[in-house]
């Protein structure tokens, strides 16, 4: 096999090469998490092999034993250099939700949002609630968090149940694929060297447009539509019946609910903006405060000191609950640090396969756009495989590897950013485990998922292009 793989490199162009890599590697992660059911964090990391030992034959290399060595060898290295860089803030969000959930500080959100806007406009509460509460907590928790509002309020109301799971969905979703510290864009913004508090601010700017947009494209669809709850969502309204039960005066402050959320934006945002519009000057010896407060792992710290705090006031845990309560948020940390960091392993062994240069010189070529390439492999890959994050992290290392340190682009790399995002949401269908989480907690048949779910997925990765587009073109922030 050995020989006959280094035939074909000598008969193929190089510059062809570098995509039977990027190919190669694409296949192995789209078969094996769809048709193998291997764990994506293998899955990734086999890839990520795959591509090196190909990359042998292509430099001339594929007889050579430390060569081959060094390419199984090499995508470790890599992935323990993503994991130094994501680690940390991964952990730390995973806490911070955790502490949200248990101290009721996400209850009391949703609650005064409801509260504020009326049962009239609950719809816009829960999407807001769920775009607030995205930043810090995984998708299917904020969603088995609000369903069972979204069914009582259907239940009282009559009407509009296909209408409050969009919602939901929506302000979540936009969250989950655009505003760090969510590993998938924690993932892009590290990645693609853009500033931690560039990408939350762009994040927040292009996901507020794109949620209003969402919930208007969603009222127009539900009014085709005539889906109530049905039984399949009881054993989640029983197991988050405390949404609806808690006392108003069991629950902490506003401020202290939105205290994790909001510290981490404003911290880090603040330090952006003083390094960006070069303030140092102007704030003399604060500068190197608010560059140090502003620093991601800080900031983050001080976030989960705050949900902690917020816990420990409103419950009576012991030490032990405590400490078991942590120790479940950094395992489903631990996977979700395991997956970023084997796709920081994959998309550095497909650079060392040189597609970067490859691919850069076709888009040339052909006259792509990188916003719209990013955005095209990012749908690609999420429709193959279903994981919007597995689509964000390989996407990513393609287009990394594309632009390099964004010094050629017309724009600001955090527009790629977006355009990745925006992508990883399209399309979503029976392979992706979100749909079934919302399928199953929502008791709607799948039909009815694909007409309320994918469909509101596809109105957010479009309508997320088509700013990010025009947002380059009006505001395009050489680097």
């Amino acid at each position: 096999m050995i020989l006959n793989l280094a035939q074909i490199s000598s008969n193929t162009d190089w510059t062809a090469w570098p995509f039977i890599c990027l190919a190669a590697g694409m296949i192995t992660v789209i078969m094996s998490i769809t048709w193998l059911k291997i764990h994506a964090f293998l899955s990734l990391m086999l890839a990520a092999m795959v591509v090196g030992i190909l990359n042998l034959f292509g430099t001339g290399k594929g007889q050579v034993t430390q060569a081959w060595i060094n390419a199984l060898e090499q995508p470790m290295l890599e992935m323990g250099s993503t994991a130094g860089k994501i680690a940390w803030v991964i952990a730390l969000a995973s806490i911070i939700g955790i502490c949200m959930m248990e101290s009721g500080a996400a209850e009391k959100i949703v609650r005064v949002m409801v509260r504020m806007l009326g049962e009239a406009r609950a719809a816009w509460a829960l999407l807001i609630c769920g775009f607030i509460l995205g930043i810090p907590v995984f998708f299917d928790t904020v969603f088995f968090l609000l369903i069972p509002l979204a069914r009582g309020l259907s239940l009282k109301t009559g009407k509009n149940y296909a209408l409050y799971i969009m919602a939901i969905c929506s302000g979540a979703v936009i969250t989950h694929t655009l505003v760090p510290p969510t590993p998938g864009p924690l993932f892009m913004a590290v990645n693609l060297n853009i500033h931690l508090g560039t990408g939350m601010l762009w994040g927040i700017l292009i996901g507020v447009p794109v949620a209003a947009i969402s919930m208007i494209a969603a009222e127009r669809i539900n009014h085709g539509l005539n889906i109530s709850p049905h039984n399949g969502i009881s054993q989640a309204s029983e197991s988050t019946g405390s949404l609806m039960n808690a006392q108003e005066a069991e629950l902490p402050s506003l401020f202290g609910s939105l205290l994790p959320v909001a510290l981490p934006v404003v911290l880090i945002g603040s330090a952006s903006i003083v390094e960006a519009f070069e303030l140092a000057t102007y704030l003399g010896a604060f500068s190197g405060l608010f560059m140090v407060l502003g620093n991601k792992l800080m900031a983050m710290t001080l976030a989960t000191a705050a949900a902690v705090i917020v816990l420990i006031r409103q419950t009576s845990l012991s030490k032990e609950v405590m400490s078991s309560k942590l120790n479940h948020a950094l395992e489903t940390a631990g996977v979700i640090i395991l997956i970023t960091a084997a796709g920081g392993a994959f998309g550095a062994m497909i650079k060392l396969a040189g597609i970067g240069d490859a691919i850069a010189g076709l888009s040339t070529t052909l006259g792509l756009s990188h916003i719209l390439l990013g955005w095209m492999m990012a749908a690609l890959m999420k429709t193959a495989q279903g994981s919007g994050t597995v689509s964000m992290i390989t996407t990513t290392g393609m287009m990394a590897s594309v632009i390099g340190d964004g010094s050629t682009l017309a724009y600001h790399p955090v527009y790629v950013f977006l355009a990745i995002g925006c992508g990883s949401g399209m399309v979503s269908w029976m392979n992706d485990s979100g749909f079934w989480v919302v399928c199953k907690l929502s008791g709607m048949t799948e039909r009815e998922t694909l007409k309320t779910w994918s469909a509101s997925l596809a109105v957010i990765s479009i309508a997320g292009l088509l700013l990010t587009l025009i947002a380059s073109s009006l505001f395009p922030m050489r680097p």
